[in-house]
Protein backbone atom coordinates (compact mmCIF):
# COMPACT_ATOMS: atom_id res chain seq x y z
CA UNK A 1 0.00 0.00 0.00
CA UNK A 2 2.94 2.15 1.13
CA UNK A 3 4.58 1.16 -2.46
CA UNK A 4 1.11 2.38 -4.61
CA UNK A 5 0.58 5.71 -2.40
CA UNK A 6 4.52 6.95 -3.22
CA UNK A 7 3.62 6.17 -6.99
CA UNK A 8 0.98 7.88 -7.05
CA UNK A 9 2.45 10.66 -5.34
CA UNK A 10 4.96 10.97 -7.67
CA UNK A 11 2.59 10.96 -10.42
CA UNK A 12 0.93 13.78 -8.72
CA UNK A 13 4.19 15.37 -8.39
CA UNK A 14 5.25 15.06 -12.20
CA UNK A 15 1.74 16.91 -13.10
CA UNK A 16 2.17 19.65 -11.03
CA UNK A 17 5.85 20.34 -12.63
CA UNK A 18 4.61 19.98 -16.12
CA UNK A 19 1.79 22.60 -15.70
CA UNK A 20 4.51 24.94 -13.90
CA UNK A 21 6.80 24.89 -16.30
CA UNK A 22 4.50 24.96 -19.08
CA UNK A 23 2.94 28.34 -17.07
CA UNK A 24 6.80 29.61 -17.10
CA UNK A 25 6.43 29.05 -20.71
CA UNK A 26 3.50 30.70 -21.62
CA UNK A 27 4.66 33.98 -19.20
CA UNK A 28 7.64 34.32 -21.32
CA UNK A 29 5.79 34.40 -24.64
CA UNK A 30 4.25 37.44 -23.33
CA UNK A 31 7.74 39.06 -24.16
CA UNK A 32 9.83 36.47 -26.31
CA UNK A 33 8.51 35.34 -29.37
CA UNK A 34 8.92 31.38 -29.37
CA UNK A 35 11.18 30.13 -31.73
CA UNK A 36 9.57 27.11 -33.32
CA UNK A 37 6.75 24.50 -31.90
CA UNK A 38 6.09 21.43 -30.50
CA UNK A 39 4.14 20.35 -34.41
CA UNK A 40 7.21 22.68 -36.26
CA UNK A 41 9.50 20.33 -34.62
CA UNK A 42 8.07 17.38 -35.44
CA UNK A 43 7.47 18.23 -38.94
CA UNK A 44 11.42 18.79 -39.26
CA UNK A 45 11.99 15.60 -38.14
CA UNK A 46 9.57 14.31 -40.89
CA UNK A 47 11.23 15.96 -43.43
CA UNK A 48 14.76 14.88 -42.45
CA UNK A 49 13.28 11.12 -42.04
CA UNK A 50 11.87 11.28 -45.21
CA UNK A 51 13.58 13.29 -47.94
CA UNK A 52 16.93 14.13 -45.50
CA UNK A 53 16.87 17.65 -45.66
CA UNK A 54 14.40 20.81 -44.04
CA UNK A 55 12.48 22.95 -46.15
CA UNK A 56 11.68 25.53 -44.04
CA UNK A 57 9.92 29.58 -44.37
CA UNK A 58 9.24 31.58 -41.64
CA UNK A 59 10.22 35.17 -40.76
CA UNK A 60 7.89 36.66 -37.61
CA UNK A 61 6.13 39.64 -38.47
CA UNK A 62 4.95 42.11 -35.44
CA UNK A 63 1.05 42.20 -34.99
CA UNK A 64 0.88 45.55 -36.35
CA UNK A 65 2.96 44.62 -39.96
CA UNK A 66 0.37 41.61 -40.46
CA UNK A 67 -3.28 42.75 -42.53
CA UNK A 68 -6.40 43.31 -40.60
CA UNK A 69 -7.32 41.51 -43.73
CA UNK A 70 -6.30 38.31 -42.81
CA UNK A 71 -6.54 38.60 -39.10
CA UNK A 72 -10.65 39.30 -39.74
CA UNK A 73 -10.55 36.57 -42.02
CA UNK A 74 -8.71 33.75 -40.23
CA UNK A 75 -11.17 34.68 -37.03
CA UNK A 76 -14.27 34.28 -39.34
CA UNK A 77 -12.93 30.90 -40.62
CA UNK A 78 -11.63 29.76 -37.55
CA UNK A 79 -13.16 31.08 -34.48
CA UNK A 80 -15.68 33.81 -34.70
CA UNK A 81 -16.07 33.99 -30.91
CA UNK A 82 -12.55 35.07 -30.74
CA UNK A 83 -12.25 37.59 -28.49
CA UNK A 84 -14.89 37.17 -26.19
CA UNK A 85 -14.33 33.19 -25.19
CA UNK A 86 -12.30 32.50 -22.15
CA UNK A 87 -10.05 30.03 -24.40
CA UNK A 88 -12.72 27.57 -24.91
CA UNK A 89 -15.91 27.47 -26.92
CA UNK A 90 -18.07 25.41 -25.15
CA UNK A 91 -21.18 26.03 -27.73
CA UNK A 92 -19.11 25.30 -30.63
CA UNK A 93 -17.82 22.10 -29.00
CA UNK A 94 -21.48 21.04 -28.23
CA UNK A 95 -22.93 21.92 -31.85
CA UNK A 96 -19.66 20.32 -32.82
CA UNK A 97 -20.29 17.27 -30.88
CA UNK A 98 -23.81 16.70 -32.39
CA UNK A 99 -22.97 17.32 -35.92
CA UNK A 100 -20.57 14.60 -36.04
CA UNK A 101 -23.12 12.29 -33.41
CA UNK A 102 -25.57 13.12 -36.67
CA UNK A 103 -23.01 12.44 -39.07
CA UNK A 104 -22.08 8.45 -37.15
CA UNK A 105 -25.99 8.07 -37.21
CA UNK A 106 -26.36 8.73 -41.13
CA UNK A 107 -23.31 6.16 -41.49
CA UNK A 108 -25.16 3.46 -39.21
CA UNK A 109 -28.37 3.70 -41.09
CA UNK A 110 -26.38 3.62 -44.51
CA UNK A 111 -24.75 -0.02 -43.14
CA UNK A 112 -28.22 -1.48 -41.96
CA UNK A 113 -29.54 -1.00 -44.98
CA UNK A 114 -26.28 -2.40 -46.92
CA UNK A 115 -24.28 -3.77 -44.96
CA UNK A 116 -21.93 -4.92 -47.99
CA UNK A 117 -22.00 -1.84 -49.89
CA UNK A 118 -18.88 0.04 -48.32
CA UNK A 119 -19.64 3.14 -46.69
CA UNK A 120 -17.39 6.57 -46.56
CA UNK A 121 -16.86 7.40 -42.90
CA UNK A 122 -17.99 10.72 -41.39
CA UNK A 123 -16.10 13.88 -41.55
CA UNK A 124 -15.11 14.26 -37.94
CA UNK A 125 -16.05 17.86 -37.18
CA UNK A 126 -13.85 19.72 -34.06
CA UNK A 127 -14.77 22.65 -32.03
CA UNK A 128 -11.33 23.98 -31.04
CA UNK A 129 -10.86 27.39 -30.80
CA UNK A 130 -7.74 29.55 -32.11
CA UNK A 131 -6.36 29.59 -28.69
CA UNK A 132 -7.00 25.54 -27.94
CA UNK A 133 -4.98 25.13 -31.96
CA UNK A 134 -2.16 27.83 -30.82
CA UNK A 135 -2.03 25.66 -27.40
CA UNK A 136 -1.97 22.15 -29.28
CA UNK A 137 1.03 23.36 -31.98
CA UNK A 138 2.25 25.07 -29.41
CA UNK A 139 3.25 22.35 -26.32
CA UNK A 140 1.34 19.26 -26.93
CA UNK A 141 2.00 16.09 -29.49
CA UNK A 142 -0.43 15.76 -32.37
CA UNK A 143 -2.08 12.51 -30.95
CA UNK A 144 -5.57 12.45 -30.41
CA UNK A 145 -6.40 11.18 -26.98
CA UNK A 146 -8.66 12.36 -24.01
CA UNK A 147 -5.42 12.97 -21.74
CA UNK A 148 -4.01 15.35 -24.59
CA UNK A 149 -7.30 16.95 -25.14
CA UNK A 150 -7.92 17.75 -21.70
CA UNK A 151 -4.35 18.91 -21.22
CA UNK A 152 -5.25 21.70 -24.32
CA UNK A 153 -8.24 22.74 -22.66
CA UNK A 154 -5.52 23.76 -19.14
CA UNK A 155 -3.09 25.35 -21.56
CA UNK A 156 -5.84 27.12 -23.50
CA UNK A 157 -6.79 28.79 -20.16
CA UNK A 158 -3.53 29.66 -19.51
CA UNK A 159 -2.88 31.30 -22.89
CA UNK A 160 -5.98 33.45 -21.84
CA UNK A 161 -5.06 34.12 -18.37
CA UNK A 162 -1.23 35.08 -19.56
CA UNK A 163 -1.15 36.82 -22.78
CA UNK A 164 -3.74 38.94 -24.35
CA UNK A 165 -5.81 38.17 -27.29
CA UNK A 166 -3.86 40.24 -29.11
CA UNK A 167 -0.97 38.13 -28.42
CA UNK A 168 -2.30 35.01 -28.79
CA UNK A 169 -3.40 35.83 -32.24
CA UNK A 170 0.06 37.07 -33.31
CA UNK A 171 1.83 34.09 -32.43
CA UNK A 172 -0.97 31.90 -33.66
CA UNK A 173 -0.47 34.16 -37.24
CA UNK A 174 3.20 33.61 -37.08
CA UNK A 175 3.44 30.07 -36.58
CA UNK A 176 0.55 28.18 -37.82
CA UNK A 177 1.20 25.83 -40.98
CA UNK A 178 0.23 27.52 -44.60
CA UNK A 179 1.60 24.52 -46.59
CA UNK A 180 4.98 22.29 -47.02
CA UNK A 181 7.69 24.15 -45.07
CA UNK A 182 5.93 27.13 -44.87
CA UNK A 183 4.83 28.63 -41.35
CA UNK A 184 3.16 32.12 -40.78
CA UNK A 185 1.39 34.78 -42.28
CA UNK A 186 5.05 36.09 -44.00
CA UNK A 187 5.89 33.17 -45.58
CA UNK A 188 2.53 31.81 -46.78
CA UNK A 189 1.96 35.58 -48.14
CA UNK A 190 5.25 35.33 -49.80
CA UNK A 191 4.59 31.65 -51.13
CA UNK A 192 1.43 32.19 -52.80
CA UNK A 193 1.16 36.20 -53.69
CA UNK A 194 4.73 37.31 -53.68
CA UNK A 195 4.00 40.21 -51.28
CA UNK A 196 4.56 40.84 -47.57
CA UNK A 197 1.87 39.94 -45.27
CA UNK A 198 0.92 43.50 -44.62
CA UNK A 199 -0.32 43.85 -48.57
CA UNK A 200 -2.74 41.19 -48.15
CA UNK A 201 -6.24 42.29 -50.28
CA UNK A 202 -9.44 40.83 -48.75
CA UNK A 203 -9.79 37.96 -51.27
CA UNK A 204 -6.02 36.73 -50.79
CA UNK A 205 -6.62 36.91 -46.68
CA UNK A 206 -9.46 34.68 -47.20
CA UNK A 207 -8.12 32.24 -49.57
CA UNK A 208 -5.11 31.79 -46.82
CA UNK A 209 -7.49 31.16 -44.14
CA UNK A 210 -9.48 28.62 -45.90
CA UNK A 211 -6.18 26.35 -46.21
CA UNK A 212 -5.82 26.81 -42.68
CA UNK A 213 -7.31 23.20 -41.82
CA UNK A 214 -5.51 21.35 -44.62
CA UNK A 215 -2.32 23.79 -46.30
CA UNK A 216 -0.76 20.89 -47.72
CA UNK A 217 -3.83 19.44 -49.54
CA UNK A 218 -4.96 22.89 -50.58
CA UNK A 219 -1.30 23.92 -51.57
CA UNK A 220 -1.55 20.89 -54.20
CA UNK A 221 -4.94 21.73 -55.58
CA UNK A 222 -5.16 25.51 -55.77
CA UNK A 223 -7.54 25.37 -58.64
CA UNK A 224 -10.01 23.44 -55.74
CA UNK A 225 -13.45 24.64 -56.26
CA UNK A 226 -14.22 23.99 -52.57
CA UNK A 227 -11.19 26.28 -52.29
CA UNK A 228 -12.75 29.34 -54.31
CA UNK A 229 -16.08 29.08 -53.21
CA UNK A 230 -15.27 29.00 -49.56
CA UNK A 231 -13.39 31.97 -49.81
CA UNK A 232 -16.23 34.14 -51.36
CA UNK A 233 -18.07 33.14 -48.08
CA UNK A 234 -15.13 34.22 -45.57
CA UNK A 235 -14.78 37.24 -47.64
CA UNK A 236 -18.59 37.89 -47.15
CA UNK A 237 -18.06 36.96 -43.32
CA UNK A 238 -15.13 39.34 -42.47
CA UNK A 239 -16.79 42.79 -41.97
CA UNK A 240 -18.07 41.31 -38.54
CA UNK A 241 -15.37 39.72 -37.17
CA UNK A 242 -14.02 41.60 -34.35
CA UNK A 243 -10.22 41.96 -33.78
CA UNK A 244 -8.65 42.09 -30.68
Amino acid sequence: MKAVLRWLGLVVVALVALQLFFVARIAMMAVVAPESTTFQRSEIWAQVASKGQVQWRQQWMPYAQISDHLKRAVIAAEDDSFVNHDGVDWNAIEKAWERNAQAEAQIARAQARAPDKPVRAPKIRGGSTITQQLAKNLLLSGERTLLRKGQEFVLALLLEQLLSKQRILEIYLNSVEWGNGVFGAEAAAQHYFRKPAARLSPQEAARLAVMLPAPKRFEKTPGSAYLAGRTRTIVARMGSAELP
